[in-house]
């Protein structure tokens, strides 16, 4: 599958979905939406089958940021801010190095952000500098040649702009689903860049196998239980969660954007109208997904991709 690479999508419609949701957001900031009693009263968790291999998970950590608060987790009465991290996850299997979530290559800024529309870039800039993604690697004396596949959990421009710093034979694998939604049409959607996809080849996966945990579909990718894909739809249609087997003993969900910080799932509260309407492709079915995370065992670590203090404990293991 080839991508399509076109411009960015019109900042007036983008414009006007920013008044939206920014006149959607004191009312919601008062009287957050209410958790879904009946959805988690049903909610049953099946157990993932015992993993016949393991992982090794390094965190690579590009970039930092910071938000209020009570925009993160709607409800939420707080003036601070909650720091955000930006940053790859390198993942050793018996038959693979691969990536989750390239995010950031040097010079961002510079080289993707513009591609944004405006105001988004003004929405989403990490602080600089950011490490880019060949240095993180090269700081682990790993060559960008040696990765065998990226695997984004979604198609955010901050999920993979590192693949510009990646060969272009290095496979994308991701659901045929976000593929469709990020490359068809004349426009990328809110969020997305479609330069990083340039002339990359493409393997569209197809999550059809058993419910895993609290999620309804899934895909063991070695056939061994060490990396399961959940799925974890709402932020994006084709968003995924990664189920890791490591080699700790744990098991750790890298479930990139559906959440932005584990205080959504404690209270089970989505963002706030602003950015959320902007950044969510279908806000109840994001809604569900942090039901289903909040209802999950205690002994699965979930880490989503810009939960900072989640990240670095991650990568301080």
């Amino acid at each position: 599958m080839a991508a399509s690479v076109d411009g960015r999508t019109p900042t007036i419609p983008t414009l006007l979905r920013c008044c939206a949701a920014l006149a959607a957001t004191p009312g919601r900031l008062l009287r957050p939406r209410e958790p879904d009693a009946l959805l988690l009263s049903r909610l049953e968790s099946v157990p993932p089958a015992p993993a016949r291999a393991s992982v090794e998970l390094t965190v690579l950590l590009q970039g930092r940021m910071k938000a209020p608060t009570t925009i993160v987790a709607e409800g939420v009465r707080s003036l601070g801010h909650l720091p955000m991290a930006m940053g790859a996850y390198l993942v050793e299997h018996p038959k693979a190095r691969f990536l989750i979530d390239p995010a950031l290559c040097a010079h961002v800024h510079r080289r993707v952000l513009p591609d944004l529309p405006f105001p988004v870039p003004l929405l989403v800039a990490p602080d600089k500098p950011v490490l880019g993604l060949a240095d993180a690697l090269a700081a682990r004396d790993i060559d960008p040649a040696g990765i065998d596949f990226v695997l984004p959990t979604h198609l955010h421009w901050d999920h993979i702009s590192g693949l510009l710093e990646l060969p272009e034979s290095v496979t994308v694998r991701l659901p045929a689903t976000e593929l469709s939604w990020a490359l068809d049409g004349p426009h990328a959607p809110a969020g997305v860049v479609r330069a990083p996809l340039r002339g990359r080849p493409l393997d569209p996966l197809e999550l059809d196998g058993p419910p895993v945990l609290t999620f309804e579909r899934s895909l063991d990718l070695f056939g061994d239980g060490s990396v399961l894909l959940v799925d974890l739809a709402g932020h994006t249609p084709g968003s995924i969660g990664v189920l890791l087997a490591t080699a700790d003993g744990s098991r750790v969900l890298l479930a990139g954007d559906a959440v932005w910080n584990r205080l959504q799932i404690g209270l089970i509260r989505e963002k706030a109208p602003m950015p959320g309407q902007l950044f969510d492709a279908d806000r109840d079915k994001a809604f569900e997904t942090i039901h289903r995370l909040h209802a999950l065992p205690a002994d699965i670590e979930v880490v989503a991709a810009h939960d900072y203090e989640a990240v670095a404990a991650l990568a301080g293991r």
